[in-house]
């Protein structure tokens, strides 16, 4: 007897048709593109300019720093992160006029006249081994006590929350209540 064959697919275009699908999926899928922490970054410095030493009274500075172990030091005292966002709101608003919180300028903004901004500042910084998780956590709450204080002035001056408001309205808001974030390189402290 002779030997049997066993019937085989043909499996030659598979890999043609695996591609042409890859292909197709490729141009029709949309990427999200507007992802990531919004910040306005300084403008670029002219060439020209001599640098100079800009002193800021401690006083208007709060220091968030994040350990390796994703714990969380603001103004020098322990914090839990559900605490951080009132801790940030007073610091903005220095409602008392507290010597150790931030001084405010009176500014005239145009569209509303004078007001008192904060000269406040958070300077955010970080180990290298904090998590992207402790991270981000910080970053919201802090954008969030941010958008609170702009509701809170959008409400008593305008009626309405500032998503609510006009675009020129919003800028007014912006400028009462700015968004002073800046944010240090992250340190490798653990190598010490």
């Amino acid at each position: 007897m002779g030997k049997k064959k066993t019937p085989a697919i043909n499996s030659s275009s598979t890999a043609d048709i695996a591609f042409l699908l890859l292909c197709y999926f490729l141009m029709t899928t949309t990427m999200g593109s507007q992802t990531g922490l919004s910040r306005r970054l300084p403008p670029m410095p002219d060439p020209n300019q001599k640098v100079e030493d800009q002193k800021v009274n401690r006083r208007n500075i709060i220091i968030v720093k994040i350990n390796s172990a994703d714990r969380l030091l603001a103004g020098n005292e322990p914090m839990d992160i559900s605490l951080l966002k009132d801790k940030v709101k007073e610091f903005f608003s220095n409602p008392l006029d507290d010597p150790n919180l931030p001084e405010k300028k009176m500014t005239d903004i145009e569209g509303y006249g004078q007001y008192p901004v904060s000269q406040g500042v958070i300077s955010l910084q970080n180990d290298r081994g904090t998590s992207y998780h402790a991270y981000i956590a910080v970053q919201n709450e802090l954008v969030k006590a941010v958008n609170e204080l702009r509701d809170e002035f959008s409400n008593k001056n305008y009626g309405k929350p500032f998503s609510r408001l006009t675009e020129e309205q919003q800028d007014i808001v912006k400028k009462a209540i700015p968004q002073n974030i800046s944010e240090a390189e992250p340190k490798d402290v653990s190598k010490r």
